[in-house]
């Protein structure tokens, strides 16, 4: 049949899904960074100073480290067609109270709520699982994430245009709302249009929604290690709003998120615990097994690539700008073939990861990432900028490749978990951009870059310890009769 072979240009069966799916991530994109362009004009009619600015990027982004995890556990419960439906219809809301702010407090706001739409990446991920066989799901998941991410770029080029075709101070505030009635009206649209899995499929659910299920008793101590960078990394985010900070917090309101944070991680300590403390006295059926090694590695690989894109973005065109002394409208073009990679450089990944293997692709383009990054460590003011932008690129494409091929292995490690792990995985990615960017507040641009490139290498020490997913994933039917799906050749 037509609708199974893996074409492009077609718009059916499994093809429409992934299209849809896309489109989907891209319009979470363009909400999420839809302030960065206008930022400038923000500042203006709102008044605010650049320690306000400041405070709104981070706000941008500080939800979405536990949205993602939330969302990844909602979508293995409830469906990605329902889950990514209501993301989208939800998140206009915070979207339409940005667009008409009229104080720091109410942008702060819908900025802090604004993180949750980029958990919807996450949720694309289980999806296009379901549709796509292992031998085309690389290069499928690479296609979903990097045409989605381009959103980001999306938003550079056409959102100032938007703004300035309105017009007048007010211009942003129509812009930014347009990007709002996009994001509501595709609701709609992905609801009537999306199924859950190819008819006649199973839709396998996690036995537990509260907590991710581990095998082992070490794997029960080793998820809950894995789980404390996330606290960390909010924690890190609270101390940047603090006194110490950029003072918009009080120490009292400060020491209470700390210790909500303390609170919630007992709680989750708790959670883990019901979910798992049969293992202790039972072991688990060897067809039932999986490694979480192999979702903490790919944890550590999505910290090391996603995590630095997310870090270089917000910072590359003032670094081009300092370096070079170009325009800001220069550097920020410049900076903009950083991102422009994703199109092509993510598919291509996840195209590398099905043809010759997930860990053997890893593996060199995490070696390209610490080298990439060692390069742009190197660069200065006396580079040919030519040569310095195509030190961008190249690093970039290691970059946005090995998200790829992250994300090629995620869905192969157990099925009715893929939320989950993807959720957990795409987290570490927050998590690595809010460490980098700390980082940089500290440091020079060279030490900033050569950081990003020893994180990589510590990526591909600990890829060494991952094992190839292989054979096939056994899932149970609700009739207890068993399903086995391959991830293997």
């Amino acid at each position: 049949m037509m609708e199974d072979k893996f074409s492009l240009f077609s718009f059916s069966g499994k093809m429409k899904t992934l299209h849809l799916s896309w489109m989907a991530f891209f319009i979470t994109f363009v909400v999420w960074f839809n302030f960065a362009p206008l930022l400038q004009m923000v500042k203006e009619t709102l008044g605010l100073s650049t320690e306000e600015i400041k405070t709104l990027l981070i706000l941008n982004v500080a939800l979405t480290i536990p949205a993602r995890v939330i969302i990844g556990m909602l979508t293995d419960k409830y469906g990605p067609r329902l889950v990514y439906s209501i993301l989208l219809a939800v998140c206009s809301i915070p979207c339409f109270m940005f667009a008409f702010a009229d104080s720091f407090i109410e942008a702060a706001i819908a900025r802090f709520l604004l993180g949750f739409i980029g958990a919807g990446f996450v949720i694309g991920i289980r999806l296009v699982s379901e549709w796509f066989p292992h031998n085309e799901l690389g290069t499928a998941e690479g296609i979903y994430g990097g045409w989605g991410n381009f959103g980001s770029a999306a938003a550079a080029f056409s959102l100032p245009t938007l703004a300035l075709w309105f017009g007048g101070d007010e211009g942003w505030r129509y812009a930014v709302a347009i990007t709002g009635v996009m994001s509501l009206l595709f609701s709609f649209i992905f609801y009537s249009q999306v199924t859950d899995t190819p008819k006649g499929a199973t839709y396998f659910k996690p036995t537990h929604s509260t907590a991710m299920e581990v095998t082992s008793i070490g794997d029960f101590y080793f998820l809950l290690i894995m789980k404390i960078p996330m606290y960390a990394a909010l924690a890190l985010l609270t101390w940047k709003l603090s006194s110490s900070g950029i003072g918009m917090l009080s120490d009292t309101v400060v020491n209470g998120v700390y210790l909500l944070l303390v609170g919630i991680y007992i709680y989750e300590i708790t959670q883990v615990w019901k979910v798992n403390k049969a293992i202790f006295s039972n072991d688990v059926a060897p067809h039932h097994r999986y490694k979480f090694k192999q979702v903490a590695v790919l944890n550590v690989l999505y910290f090391a690539t996603f995590g630095s894109e997310l870090a270089v973005i917000s910072m590359l065109p003032l670094f081009f700008s300092d370096t070079f002394e170009l325009t800001p409208v220069m550097a920020g073009m410049v900076a903009s073939a950083y991102a422009f990679m994703n199109l092509m450089s993510r598919p291509g990944g996840g195209w590398i990861s099905d043809k010759f293997g997930r860990k053997p692709t890893l593996l060199i383009l995490t070696a390209g990432l610490a080298v990439g990054y060692f390069l742009m460590g190197q660069v200065n003011s006396e580079w040919p900028l030519w040569l310095a932008v195509a030190a961008a690129m190249g690093c970039s494409f290691f970059v946005q490749a090995g998200e790829g091929a992250v994300f090629a292995t995620v869905p192969l490690i157990k099925r009715r978990m893929t939320g989950q792990i993807a959720g957990m995985t795409g987290a570490y990615g927050n998590v690595g951009a809010v460490v980098y960017l700390t980082v940089l507040s500290f440091v020079s641009y060279q030490t900033f870059f050569l950081v990003i490139a020893a994180t990589a290498v510590l990526g591909f020490v600990v890829l060494l310890k991952m094992e190839e997913p292989n054979g096939k994933i056994t899932e149970v039917n609700e009739d207890g009769s068993i399903t086995l799906i391959d991830v293997s050749n």
